[in-house]
This record gives C-alpha cells, structure tokens and sequence, in this order.
C-alpha cells in the first residue's frame, strides 16, 4: 500500500505540472492575442486617422501642425510599454505629417518669411526634444525617425534654418550620434543625414563656423528671421556682447569666425569625425557616401574650418594610412604592363569581381583598390581650399612617398625596383592636383633650384638613383624609368623641367666665350674648316636643295622675317631641317623603300605635340628670347645635367642598344626637344650654334654616332638589303624568318633614321608657330 500511495501522490503532482503549463500556455495565448489586437487596432486607427483627415474640414495649418506635434507627446504620456517598435505606432505618420505642413506653408509664403508652424517648431524646441527621444531609441526605431526626419526638413525647407540656435545645436548633437557603431541598423539614415548637412554648408560656406565651436563657447541667442533685422541676426553668430566687447575679446575668442587650436578638443569638428568614422563601414556604398560628404567639407573656402579639419580631425590619418595599407597588400612582384594597362580607375566606380580579376593578374583586385583610393586622395587634394590641400599633400609626401616608396625605390633587388618603378609610374600618370603634384616632385628631385654641377649632382640620392635607373643594367629597368621620366616632363609643373634640364641652361654657357673677332671667320654660317654636310659625299643628294624631298620642306616654310635672318645670327629654318635630314648617309637608309614613312606623318603629329605643349606652358614665367650674351656668365663651367648627360650616353650608344631602348631614349628626347624654351631649344635643335670647348649638343652626339655608323657599314655584307628586311619585319610587312645578323645594328640605325625625321618635323612646326606669333 504504501507504493500505491506513492504512485498516487507521484501522478497529483505531474497533474498539478501539466495544469500550470496550460495555464501559462493559456495566459502566453492571451498575451499574443492581445498584442495582435492591439497592433491591428493601430493600424486602423492610423488608417481611420487618415480617412479622416481626409473627410474632415481642414484645420488651419498652425492647429494641424501642433495636433500632430502633441498626438506624438500623448504617445511617450499614455504609453506604457516602451518595446513596441516605432513603425507599430503612429509615431512615423504624425511626423510624415509635420514635415508636409511645413513644407505647404513655405510654398504659401513669400521667400524668406518665417511661418507660424516653423516659429512653433523653433520656439517650442521641438528639435532638442526629437534629438532626446532618438538617442534614447524610445521607442525602438526612433532613431531612425528622427535623422529621417530632420534630413527631409533641411532637404524641403528652403530657408536657412541652420543659423538659428534651435536648429544648429539639435543638429549639432545629433551629428555627434552618427557613426559611433559601425553596420549600426541606422547606417543609411546617418549617412543621408550628413550628406545634406554637408551639401547646406556647401551652399552657405559661412555656416560651418556654427561647427567649429567648443561647448562652451557656442553663440546663445538667435532672433527669428521674421524682420529684415532679424534675419540679418540670424545669418550671423550672437555671442551674447556688443561689437565693442567681442572686438575687445577677439584675440582670445575661440568663437565660429577664430581658427581652431591644436589643443582644443578633437570633436570640435564633429561632422568630419563622424564621416571619418563611416568610412570604415562594411558597406562599400555608406563608405562612398562618406567619402562624398567629406569632398564638401575641404573644399569650403573658410580658412578657420581649413584649419580645424587639417589640425583637429584625422583626416590626414584616414588618407595616408589606408593608401599606405593598400600598397602594402600589394605583391612584391608585378608585371609591370600589367600595372600599365590595367583599366582606368575612379575612386567609389571600380567592379569588385574576385574570381575574374584573379583570372587576369594576381594582385589585380589589390592594385585596383589601391589606384582606386590615390585617386580619392588626388581629387580630394584638388577640391580642397588651399591650404588645406597643401596640409594634406604634405602628409601624403612624408607618410606615403617618402615612408613606403623610397626605400621600395631604393633597393637593389632587380625584380623589386621593376615593380616599384612601375607603380610610381602609374602614380605619376594618375596624379592630377597641382598640391599633390608639387609635393611628389619635390619627392622625386628635391626643392633644389641653382644649376647643377658634377660635384653635386649626387646630393639628392633619390633624384640620381632614379635618373641612374635610366641606364641601368637591366633593360626592363631602364626602359620602365626612362619612360617614368617621359610621362614626368609631360606633366603640367614647371619645376620638372627646371630641375631636370633647364636650370644647366639658364646662363647659355655652352657657347663658344670668345669675342667676335677673335672667332674664326664663318662661311654660310659655319667655320671654314667645318664639313659642310650637304657637299659631304657620305651624305646622300637627294635631300640637297635641288632634290624633291628638300624642294618640299623649302616650299612650304614661311618666309623668313626679320627675327630670323642671318644678321641676328639665327639659322633659317630649312638649312636646320635639312641638317637633321641628311645626317644619316643614303646607304643607312630605307625608309624610302616603305609606303606610309614619309616625314609628313611627323610633322602632323609635331604640330599637334607642340600645340599641347605650349597650353601647359603658357601660364608660366619662360622668356621668349634667348637670355642676351651680355647678361650671361658664359666663363662658368657648363654641365649639362646629370639627366641630359645619361640621355646623351644613351644616345651615342644607340647602334648598340636593344630597339625597345632606343625607342624610349628618342621619345624622352623629343619630348624636350618639343618644350617652347628658347635655350632649350636652341640647345637641342640648332646645328649651327657655336659649343664651348669640351661641350656637346643633340647634334653633336648624333655627328659622332653616325660617323661610327660610316665605318661599320663597309664591314656588314649586303647591308642595305638587310636593313630594308628588318625594317619590313618590324612593321610586320614580313614575317619572323631565318635569323639576321647585326640586328642590333640594323635595328638602331633605323631608329636613328626616324628619329633625324622626328627632330627635323620639330624644327620646322616651332619655326613655323614663332613667325606666325610674331608681329
């Protein structure tokens, strides 16, 4: 019996269990269905509500607007559960409702006349009291009601509602919320928030000193904007004194108009900090919203919020390290015609697609986001206020180029220099800000600015590496430099050319310092004891004076004028034309066995070259003359530079150099040969200047190679139908065959050919452009 009763007492207590589970199951039911009644219930009331409004008389603005101001504070009075979502209630439609009568009442009234309904709001602080109930997030979503709403109020609203003490600080405060957690559900509404608020300052650059303050030093009062002396008041910050007193304080002041201090707090420009921190957003479309948002914000004009941005926010930080961490995830190996030809890139534009961009290239993924936020960094510098832009193209130069590059540039490892060389090439060409540009120059050849002698040429260890470079061992490397330097003098800077040629120039003491009568007498503007290279038997007759090619180049040069004739010792313009065009002997040539060669195409695209040239270089401060022999120090020693003296090394060794150097050598050349600077192209491109002993020109150089030439074509058998093979092959008019020997030779002689051409086209486009600007 006692296990009976045990059974018994064991199956009263499992019946009294299961009972409270249907009790509680029950009471959970009634809950649910409560919950359900109550959320059906408030979506037909809110449909009701609307229905309503629709049947019933309109109330006058002022009333309807308060309605719904005080239906939303009955809510937070009468409701006691506080985890409803916002969207459960009828919260979102009351303030959908504000926003249309404010922006009805605008519409109704004349420009700039303040309305009751937005007095109510800025008198009632409605505003503070919305920024309080969305960081409280009460009820859960309010937040994001709240920045919706005040980013349609400052989108609609066409008055400046910034100005006034109720707005700017509400706002003020709710910036402060933005950004604090990353992948925040609220993310979209922050942004959108910001951006407007960035685009009302981009109209009215003057506000952003209402956000520059510290806390206690914020302006007090704002008289309304409904007399014109009010709204003159509330465009402009009321410290609370007379003119006399803030006169009085201004050294001190750190109020909107006065610069920021380094030492104030790092939150005084709390719009920026809060962009600075949606950058770091996972999603890739909030990051380029942040990134517009702070392209606004440097390029406002005021130099206090310039300040404030460089000194007092990381914006510095933000650009340099993440272009410092996307180079670094670069591989340490690249092809370099890979970095040359990968796509143009544009910052927040590039397509993420992993599995194809591994398929083209490692690294592609990489060198895209890479190329991808300089160009960020570039356009940013662009649009920023000056010195803004100066600030962060320096920090750009100290922490990028010269922390990361330079020791990357400065190795010895072959395949390192290669890649880095190429990515400093892609840099060059992508770079288009003129602070940015400026600072990466003066990165690449230093500040220096007097000419340059042999004994220093070396000071800067940068500079001479990478000149070095462009007759380096490794061919690859050379021509990847020297190509570097080619896309270097195109860019729009005057201190490139300066530093690399110009200033070895300037004082034109690489003509012959002997006076007049102690020269010897000249015939048809040479020496006497001079090889006339038109009577030369090693110089072919058909570019004399009477053959057709010559009788072309005459007939269509201009007329000489009196800037050029011999009596102020210039030398007309076909006598240069034909020097260049008869330097290669007629058995060196074979351009006149091939269709499509003709030195017309050279002058076309000579002409169309210069014309781009002389548009970079218009706004800079280059003489039109030559500087006057009796204003020149033609007793100091001349060097020529150390980058023209490796060019004209490489020159004089182009019969033995591969044909993809000699091609690079000859383009760099001819792209100074093209600069509108008369010493530099008195330098270059006149044969009949008179040097200084120990002194050499283009010209020069090229004398000595082809006199080489001369001699080593009499020991190559069948030489000129070798030459004619080779040259047909490089157009690809005939194909790879049995091996040619001297193709080195061969290859460089024709280069030398085109070249004489190129120089010559050259010659006669800028002779051609000076008599047609002269008077």
């Amino acid at each position: 019996m006692p296990g009976s009763l045990y059974e018994t007492s064991n199956l009263e207590r499992g019946g009294n269990n299961r009972k409270k589970k249907i009790e509680e199951f029950s009471r959970s039911s009634r809950e649910k269905l409560v919950q359900s009644k109550n959320k059906m219930f408030s979506k037909f009331t809110s449909i009701l509500q609307h229905a309503v409004e629709a049947l019933a008389p309109s109330l006058p603005l002022q009333e309807d607007f308060v309605y719904h101001w005080k239906a939303i504070t009955h809510y937070y009075i009468e409701t006691s559960d506080d985890k409803a979502p916002v969207t459960d209630t009828n919260i979102p439609s009351h303030l959908e409702q504000m926003l249309d009568i404010l922006t009805q009442e605008e519409a109704e009234r004349e420009s700039g006349e303040t309305g009751p309904c937005m007095e109510y709001l800025l008198h009632h602080k409605i505003l503070e009291t919305l920024y309080t109930l969305g960081k409280a997030d009460c009820p859960p979503g309010m937040k994001q009601q709240v920045l919706t709403f005040y980013t349609k109020l400052l989108a609609h609203i066409r008055q400046p509602l910034l100005p006034h003490i109720n707005v700017h600080r509400p706002v003020q405060k709710l910036i402060r919320l933005c950004g604090e957690v990353l992948a925040a559900p609220t993310e979209n509404e922050e942004i959108q928030f910001l951006c407007i608020v960035c685009a009302k300052l981009k109209q009215d650059p003057y506000l952003v000193n209402f956000f520059l303050e510290n806390k206690s030093k914020r302006p007090e009062n704002y008289s309304l904007a409904g007399t014109d002396g009010g709204k003159e008041s509330a465009l402009a910050p009321d410290t609370g004194q007379s003119p006399a007193d803030e006169h009085a304080e201004e050294p001190q002041t750190a109020a909107a108009g006065s610069t920021c201090s380094p030492a104030s707090n790092t939150n005084n420009y709390n719009l920026v900090t809060s962009l600075l921190n949606l950058t770091k957003s996972p999603d890739g479309r909030i990051v380029v919203k942040a990134c517009e948002g702070l392209m606004l914000l440097v390029s406002l004009p005021e130099p206090a919020a310039a300040k404030c941005l460089t000194e007092n926010t990381e914006l510095c930080n933000l650009l340099t390290d993440r272009l410092v961490s996307f180079y670094k995830a670069l591989p340490q190996s690249m092809d370099p015609l890979d970095i040359e030809t990968v796509e143009s890139v544009n910052w927040g534009l590039d397509v993420y697609n992993l599995k194809e961009d591994a398929a083209i290239f490692t690294g592609k993924r990489a060198l895209i986001s890479f190329l991808s936020w300089l160009d960020y960094c570039d356009q940013l510098i662009k649009e920023a206020q000056k010195s803004a832009a100066i600030v962060m193209a320096k920090a750009v130069k100290e922490r990028f180029f010269m922390a990361v590059m330079e020791p990357q540039l400065m190795q010895t490892s072959e395949v390192g220099i290669l890649t880095s060389t190429a990515l400093l090439n892609r840099i060059i060409r992508q770079v288009t800000s003129d602070a940015l540009l400026q600072e990466m120059v003066y990165f690449l050849l230093g500040e220096a600015t007097e000419p340059e002698t042999a004994a220093k040429m070396a000071q800067n260890q940068l500079r001479h590496r990478l000149i070095e470079h462009c007759d380096h061992l490794s061919d690859e490397i050379s021509i990847m430099t020297l190509r570097l330097f080619e896309h270097l003098i195109q860019k729009p800077n005057q201190h490139i050319l300066h530093s690399l040629v110009l200033r070895s120039l300037e004082e034109r003491n690489y003509l012959e310092n002997k006076p007049q009568e102690e020269r010897e007498p000249l015939e048809n503007g040479q020496p006497h004891d001079a090889v006339d290279l038109e009577e030369d038997p090693l110089f072919a007759d058909d570019l004399s004076p009477d053959s057709r090619l010559a009788s072309e180049w005459i007939s269509s040069s201009p007329p000489l004028s009196p800037e050029h004739s011999k009596g102020d010792g210039k030398t007309e313009v076909h006598k240069i034309v034909n020097s260049f065009l008869c330097l290669v002997p007629d058995e060196a040539k074979s351009s006149y066995h091939v269709e499509g060669t003709g030195y017309d195409t050279y002058l076309r695209d000579a002409h169309r070259q210069f014309r781009d040239y002389c548009g970079i270089c218009q706004r800079w401060d280059w003489r039109g003359h030559p500087k006057p022999l009796e204003k020149c120090n033609l007793d100091a020693p001349f060097f020529e530079g150390h980058f023209l003296k490796v060019l004209f090394d490489r020159m004089g060794r182009i019969l033995d150099q591969p044909y993809d150097v000699n091609l690079q050598v000859t383009a760099v050349l001819s792209k100074l040969s093209l600069l509108p600077h008369p010493h530099l192209h008195e330098y270059l491109l006149d044969p009949y200047i008179n040097l200084a002993p120990g002194c050499r020109s283009l010209f020069s150089v090229i004398v000595r190679v082809v006199g080489d030439l001369m001699l080593r074509i009499h020991r190559i058998p069948d030489f000129t139908p070798k030459l004619l093979l080779v040259r047909k092959r490089l157009l690809g008019l005939e194909p790879e065959g049995i091996t040619v020997d001297h193709v080195t030779l061969l290859e460089g002689v024709i280069v030398l050919e085109e070249f004489c051409k190129e120089l010559a086209a050259i010659a006669f486009v800028k002779f051609h452009a000076a008599t047609a600007s002269s008077p």
